[in-house]
């Protein structure tokens, strides 16, 4: 058994693994970004298991990449793709959606649909990673949490927990820029999710963050000429 502790702590690198087990060999199940605070649970070995602040998500991480907090500071969330920054561990390049305790550039446009919509735009072409909610890499439900994070909106991290959020519109013609699509497997269950466009097109995590078309039916992908994912419904959570 490990020591199981209770402390406030945050990420002190610019991207962690979390993994499902304690081992670099477990499957990765999310990340934390630079300065996102955790909850301490459990050390064991050279890992500890954490619990997210933001989304109460849990999962192991290399021991030391956390630091101690004295005193809870105010955070400020990087909300810009990518930027090089003076840290107290030294220059970092970090991710959107890290969290610092100085003043940044604020690129959050005074229309909350319309930046989502530009934010979500910045990531095209980033590629599809398992686990991943990093500029580096991102899967779906990371994708749709990273870019309502910076606009000050909370989400769960898996897209089955996003598609509790919100209200379900009737139609998708109903659906406006930054509502979220929630796409189901073979069994039924949530297991895509992407933000809506202007003029039904969804931009969404699949090999790698791409625009594809959107119909009753789900996505359609062009460069595949077929559906890739058969919709659920359309979420409005502004």
């Amino acid at each position: 058994m490990g020591r199981i502790i209770m402390e406030k702590t945050i990420c002190n690198v610019i991207v962690s693994p979390l993994r499902r087990e304690n081992s670099d060999k477990s499957e990765m199940i999310s990340q934390m970004l630079y300065g996102e605070q955790v909850e301490i649970m459990e050390i064991k070995d050279n890992f500890t298991k954490i619990k997210m602040n933001f989304d109460g998500y849990e999962g192991w991480c290399d021991t030391k990449h956390l630091t101690k907090i004295s005193e809870e500071k105010p955070r400020n969330i990087v909300t810009q793709s990518f930027g090089v920054f003076d840290l107290e561990e030294g220059r970092s390049l970090l991710s959107i959606g890290s969290e610092v305790t100085f003043e940044t550039e604020n690129h959050i446009l005074e229309n909350r649909s319309e930046s989502i919509v530009e934010t979500a735009k910045k990531f095209l072409n980033v590629p599809y990673l398992w686990g991943g909610r990093s500029f580096f890499g991102i899967d779906c439900s990371g994708f749709t949490q990273l870019v309502y994070k910076v606009h000050g909106i909370s989400l769960p991290r898996d897209a089955y927990q996003q598609a509790k959020e919100g209200r379900v519109l009737d139609f998708v013609e109903e659906s406006e820029p930054g509502d979220l699509a929630f796409f189901e497997n073979r069994e039924g269950k949530i297991s895509h999710v992407g933000i809506m466009l202007e003029d039904q097109k969804i931009i969404h995590a699949y090999g790698k963050v791409r625009i594809d078309l959107l119909d009753s039916t789900g996505i359609f992908n062009k460069d595949l000429a077929k559906h890739t994912h058969k919709l659920r419904f359309v979420k409005r959570i502004l």
